[in-house]
């Protein structure tokens, strides 16, 4: 890694695409997003992915999807296939979306606390 800016090309790479889409096409494009879904998980190096739905239909971004890749490398590969291009330009056109999409890595990460450390304490025995 020369800067920060430029992670490890061989590191594990978050995709975080959001999703702006009318709340009344939703159900479409989440059909849309499990077929290209299912393309994806059979690429070399694909993790797993969620896509996660707005509770608020007033939410500018109504989907977002996370997903895990082994690298940018398997990423740049897998969305380079061109049944992964058609089925993304057409899943863009009708209806309308507008996806914004882009890599990352973790800068910083902090896990919830150990199951038992949300009790509330015990009092004093007697």
């Amino acid at each position: 890694m020369s800067h920060d800016s430029q992670p490890a090309n061989d590191s594990p790479v978050t995709l975080i695409n959001v999703f702006e889409v009318p709340a009344e096409h939703v159900e479409v494009v989440v059909a849309q997003w499990r077929e290209r879904a299912a393309l994806m998980r059979t690429k070399p190096g694909f993790l797993d992915t969620r896509l996660h739905r707005a509770l608020s239909s007033q939410t500018r971004f109504q989907l977002v999807n996370v997903a895990h890749w082994e690298s940018r490398e398997a990423f740049q590969a897998a969305t380079a296939d061109p049944e992964f291009q058609q089925r993304a330009s057409a899943a863009t056109a009708d209806p309308p979306v507008s996806a914004h999409a882009a890599l990352y890595q973790v800068a910083v990460e902090f896990s919830g606390p150990a199951p038992d450390e949300h009790r509330a304490p015990r009092p004093p025995a007697t």
